[in-house]
């Protein structure tokens, strides 16, 4: 579909039913609307529609198609690409659409696509309920689910995805539908990995868990100089993990601004707090740490423990891919390109799989990547736009330098704006095919194609 100057006739006549609001550029909120988390992304819509609800993304996306439009769809806008915007088309905005509403009961939770995993847990927590969230609690809950939903509770409850029961769909043609076991099936289980390549998904609705309201979680930080150290103690520590335990670990900057490198692991224990001791031990008496930030806390407070590393309007360049193992000549990579991160936002993070997460199969949902191991992304972050070019090269060469320790998989969710067909055929691997004829099936014309895109299938 390509882009086309939108008719004022057709945008009036739809602004006197719309509930929400359509901005056109220079109206008041247009350059605040327009703008997404990653600073580095700067397109300029034609128009921007802030849906309010389900009728609303559906006329959307009916002017959309009459008016030859490109289609972004903005959840929580956190995505590193910029997915959720687009030059001279359509955003649809979902970013006013933040209602959850939690049956305590049923341990079940229906949201709306533009809310925050904050949001989520503001709500869930009242009843000391939750599900697997995003690490960084600002990001949106739709756009993550919907690529995977790596998160704190995923080896004691898998993916965010994983606990998705239902969705409430606008596709291409603007009709409504319901995606679950029973409604839908196929869709259902392209939508669980399948990001946005299907449809709008205006509502989710989730499965709970009893966590909290307090778990054992926090950080633990120490100087450069013993990366190699707390690397491989990482690994030892990880190679045998309760359920309930997630540890992801890295090299970082101090986020008080000093610039100081340092090596750290960042945990949740959502077990009772007396196991969360115990099992968070052999971590806290490790070596001489600079910072040991790890006890008890509300998980809602883990959830946002890292938000201040990832402020929104930084400029972010991100490379991301599972490691085969982590071995030791992966470790000595990882500590050499960090010596020459030339920005002080700049983190090499490893994401570790475990439990049930590597439980559910292959095939049972569009997300494949369910060996236990470790998700490794250089995250390049700065703010000064005189530095893109440096900061850029430092994620790409880095990558680089630690693609021989490389496996085949890559989350969707980290892919960045300059990786599109095969990357994302090879993310989906054996599942890739039927996510084609999905596509077929419910986006014929590829229309929702500002994604991590599936072709559909000939």
């Amino acid at each position: 579909m390509s882009a086309a100057p939108a008719s004022g006739d057709m945008v009036a006549e739809l602004a006197r039913s719309f509930a929400g609001e359509i901005l056109h550029p220079g109206d008041p909120g247009y350059e605040q609307a327009r703008r997404v988390h990653n600073g580095l992304v700067d397109k300029r819509p034609a128009l921007i529609a802030r849906c309010r609800g389900l009728a609303d993304i559906a006329d959307a996306v009916r002017l959309a198609r009459a008016q030859g439009l490109e289609v972004a769809i903005r959840g929580g806008g956190h995505n590193v690409a910029g997915r959720a915007t687009v030059d001279d088309g359509l955003m649809i905005d979902l970013s006013s659409m933040k209602g959850i509403f939690v049956d305590a009961k049923a341990r079940t939770a229906r949201a709306q696509g533009g809310a925050t995993w904050n949001d989520f847990n503001r709500e869930t927590q009242l009843h000391g309920l939750a599900t697997t969230g995003g690490v960084v609690s600002s990001t949106g809950i739709a756009g993550l689910t919907l690529g995977g939903g790596l998160g704190w509770l995923m080896g004691k409850h898998a993916l965010a995805l994983d606990n998705l029961l239902s969705a409430e769909v606008v596709l291409a043609d603007g009709t409504v539908v319901t995606a679950s076991e029973d409604e839908n099936p196929d869709l259902f289980w392209a939508l669980r990995g399948g990001g946005g390549n299907f449809g709008v998904v205006a509502n989710f609705e989730y499965r709970l868990h009893a966590v909290g309201p307090m778990i054992t979680g926090g950080i633990v930080a120490y100087p450069f100089a013993a990366a190699w150290d707390v690397l491989r103690h990482y690994r030892d520590v990880t190679a045998s993990l309760p359920d309930e335990l997630t540890v992801f670990g890295g090299l970082v900057h101090a986020m008080d601004g000093s610039g100081e490198k340092l090596a750290v692991m960042v945990l949740c224990h959502c077990g009772t707090l007396a196991e969360g001791e115990q099992a968070v031990e052999p971590i806290k008496r490790f070596g001489t740490p600079a910072l040991d930030a790890i006890g008890p806390m509300p998980y809602s407070q883990l959830n946002a423990m890292l938000d201040g590393g990832y402020p929104r309007g930084a400029l972010n360049y991100w490379k991301s891919s599972f490691l085969s193992r982590l071995s030791d000549d992966a470790i000595r990579t990882m500590i050499d390109c960090f010596g020459r991160c030339p920005t002080p936002m700049g983190q090499l993070l490893i994401e570790h799989f475990h439990g049930a997460v590597t439980r559910v199969g292959v095939t049972d949902t569009a997300f494949p990547h369910r060996a236990e191991g470790y998700n490794m992304l250089v995250l390049s972050e700065w703010t000064e736009p005189g530095r893109n070019d440096a900061c850029i090269a430092w994620a790409r060469e880095s990558f680089a330098a630690l693609q021989p320790f490389m496996g085949g998989g890559r989350y969707v969710n980290y892919f960045d704006g300059d990786e599109q067909g095969d990357a994302v055929a090879a993310a989906y691997g054996p599942n890739y095919r039927r996510l084609q004829a999905i596509k077929a099936k419910y986006d014929p014309e590829n229309v929702f194609h500002m994604n991590q895109n599936i072709r559909p299938a000939a």
